[in-house]
């Protein structure tokens, strides 16, 4: 008794009939690189990556000298940088390696799953050419069983099949390529972003005018 599938089903199950157990294996990958990649979406999203503008006016007013009105700021801020500047606020300039490692631990979490669709990416190719070749041997050994009564068109019928699985691999690959891309440097920027930051708020413009006019006074 056959299972009625859904009409949008019916294509992947005869491309899955085709193709063989390498094409379902690259579809299933398909399927979980599409949840990482919704999951690393989402939390994206939920930890404020990309949205620091209550933390870069909290930056900006310790860096001018106004400490009410940046501790202000950074406490409206939903950024998950936001703890690590706090700490920055309270730091003395020798702490730069301490915060930054705050900052990296953050990263770290974010950077979860990068290394399975990088893996996603460079492997998924690969599996449709080995599924390629399978299909090929195949595909001669099916030429070779039929002696002399060759018909090209199982010949042909073989090798379209066989370059199904490397289709299938490419396509699972280049768009992983693509957002991994794209996280990867939404990543970068949100180090830049940190890093800046924390460097501001050790070292404020405020702070090194006010040492400057320290110094005239003592020689005047």
């Amino acid at each position: 008794m056959g299972v009625n599938l859904p009409d949008w089903l019916v294509p992947l199950r005869d491309i899955a009939q085709v193709g063989g157990p390498v094409v379902v294996l690259l579809m299933v990958v398909a399927v979980l690189t599409g949840a990482v990649v919704l999951y690393k979406i989402w939390q994206f999203s939920k930890a404020g990556v990309g949205r620091h503008k209550a933390l870069s006016a909290a930056v900006a007013a310790w860096d001018r000298g106004d400490r009410a009105q940046a501790r202000a700021s950074l406490a409206q801020s939903t950024s998950y940088l936001a703890p690590v500047i706090k700490m920055a606020l309270s730091c003395e300039k020798a702490a730069a390696e301490r915060l930054s490692a705050e900052a990296e631990l953050r990263f770290a979490r974010l950077e979860r799953g990068f290394r399975y669709l990088d893996s996603v990416a460079q492997l998924a190719p690969l599996l449709g050419l080995f599924g390629t070749v399978l299909g090929m041997i195949a595909a001669f050994q099916s030429l070779q069983s039929a002696g002399t009564q060759v018909d090209p068109s199982v010949l042909a019928g073989g090798i379209w099949v066989a370059l199904l699985t490397t289709a299938a691999g490419l396509v699972v690959a280049m768009p992983t390529a693509l957002v991994l891309s794209w996280l990867e440097s939404r990543m970068e920027a949100e180090r830049v972003i940190a890093d800046k930051a924390i460097l501001t708020v050790l070292a404020p413009t405020v702070r090194s005018n006010e040492a400057k006019v320290t110094v005239v006074a003592d020689h005047g």
